[in-house]
Order: C-alpha cells, then sequence, then structure tokens
C-alpha cells in the first residue's frame, strides 16, 4: 500500500472530525480508524497541527515552503499552539468539572 499525502487543510478536517467524534463518545482508536488513519498518523498530526485553525496551518506551511521560517522557528510555534490548546482544554475541563459538582448539589 503506497503512502498518501495529506495536505494541511485535509490534515485539520480529519482531526475536526476525530474531535467530532470522540464528543459523541467513541475511543480514539474508533474515530481514526472512521477516517481511514492510523493513531500513529493522527498523533503525530496532533503534534503539529493540534489547535490551529485552517489559515493558521496554511500560513506556517507558506512560510516553511518560503523559507522564510525554519524548521526550528516553525516547530516551536505549533509546540506554542499546542500548549495554549492543552492549557485551554483544562481549564475547561476544570470549569466543567466544578459546574457538574454544582449541579449535584442541588
Amino acid at each position: 500500500m503506497g503512502q498518501k499525502r495529506h495536505t494541511a487543510e485535509q490534515i485539520i478536517s480529519k482531526f475536526r472530525q476525530v474531535e467530532v467524534a470522540q464528543a459523541q463518545g467513541a475511543t480514539i482508536a474508533q474515530a481514526v480508524k472512521q477516517i481511514g488513519v492510523t493513531e500513529q498518523s493522527f498523533y503525530r498530526w496532533r503534534k503539529e497541527y493540534g489547535g490551529m485553525r485552517l489559515d493558521q496551518a496554511k500560513r506556517l506551511k507558506e512560510l516553511e515552503k518560503e523559507s522564510l521560517l525554519s524548521e526550528d522557528v516553525a516547530r516551536s510555534y505549533s509546540d506554542k499552539v499546542q500548549k495554549l490548546t492543552d492549557d485551554t482544554v483544562a481549564e475547561i475541563d476544570r470549569m466543567l468539572a466544578a459546574k457538574e459538582q454544582e449541579i449535584m448539589q442541588v
């Protein structure tokens, strides 16, 4: 089986499909199987594109192609976006847990 290259747009679209499937109760393994990629690819994509919007990913790829952005700087940018996303998700989870606790007490 040959390798298939996905564009940044396709990756982000598939990444969002996995998020929707997870929200509906599917495991990551089930969700990535639905979109037709391996878990390894999904985790690699999440590391590189997690939390990015489509326009951000396009701009990042354009800068990489033009060699205006070194790989180290691009990786740093991706890491910063991932950290911000992780922090935001953690804060939302904390808020959700507090709200659930509040609802259960009523």
